[in-house]
């Protein structure tokens, strides 16, 4: 059974990590080259970017940090937010990412995960699913959680996978910034469908949500931020824990 992975997502904006709930009341959490440094020696698995600004200047800026960070940490990198194009994905992996995240750009244009995954393998490839509950199902949301594209979840997940997505980064709206814990509903029927990993996204606030989140939610990994952003949490905080409810995790030297 793979370990499971702890993996703190710095959201960049204009060069500096930002931070909110269900994707609004934006506030400064930081310097993400400091950040990335501190989490690399804490322990993270991984370490995902999303450049939230979605301008050119913005996602230039953000591939000059993650160009930063890459000679700085050595554990898989991930980026997203306006990664449109097969050539977007080339200047990310260039820049020193490992996986690219894609959101919005793959519900326009589905074929961008087939050509990506084609081209650098389905490893490299994240579907990134803005989730909302919308009456007893789930819509992928794109526009930072503002529009609804009344595309199911559950469907847009299989098609993806179907496509070449090598994992799924389920980032719940409902969830976001809340501190009440991960979708476990959501999460446990994207994992029931999914043959590959899941990464639950949004929500946890105690120590015990990161056990629900394997347990009921089946997650293969846990993306989180205001914790880690705000020194509420530390990662061998989160790992120790785990690990003494008898979780499979890597807990470093």
């Amino acid at each position: 059974m793979l370990a499971t992975r702890i993996i703190p997502c710095l959201d960049v904006e204009d060069g500096r990590v930002v931070k909110g709930t269900s994707f609004k009341q934006i506030k400064d959490a930081g310097d993400p080259l400091e950040l990335a440094k501190k989490y690399y020696q804490q322990g993270a698995d991984e370490l995902t970017f999303l450049d939230i600004g979605a301008t050119y200047k913005s996602k230039q800026t953000l591939l000059d940090v993650v160009q930063s960070v890459a000679q700085a940490v050595f554990i898989p990198l991930t980026v997203g937010g306006g990664i449109r194009s097969v050539d977007d994905i080339r200047q990310a992996l260039l820049a020193g990412a490992d996986k690219v995240s894609i959101c919005s750009a793959a519900i326009k244009n589905p074929n961008l995960i087939k050509e990506g995954a084609q081209t650098y393998g389905s490893q490299c490839i994240v579907l990134s699913v803005d989730a909302k509950k919308v009456g007893s199902s789930w819509h992928c949301f794109v526009a930072g959680g503002r529009v609804d594209t009344g595309l199911d979840v559950l469907e847009w997940v299989k098609k993806a996978i179907d496509l070449g997505a090598g994992e799924i980064l389920l980032n719940s709206i409902d969830a976001d910034g809340t501190g009440d814990g991960y979708d476990l509903e959501l999460t446990k029927k994207v994992g029931e469908i999914s043959s590959v990993p899941v990464i639950a996204s949004g929500g946890a606030g105690k120590l015990e949500h990161f056990e629900q989140g394997v347990r009921v939610g089946k997650a293969d990994a846990l993306l989180l931020a205001s914790l880690l952003h705000y020194e509420k949490m530390t990662i061998p905080q989160i790992k120790k824990y785990l690990s003494e409810k008898g979780l499979n995790i890597r807990l470093g030297a």
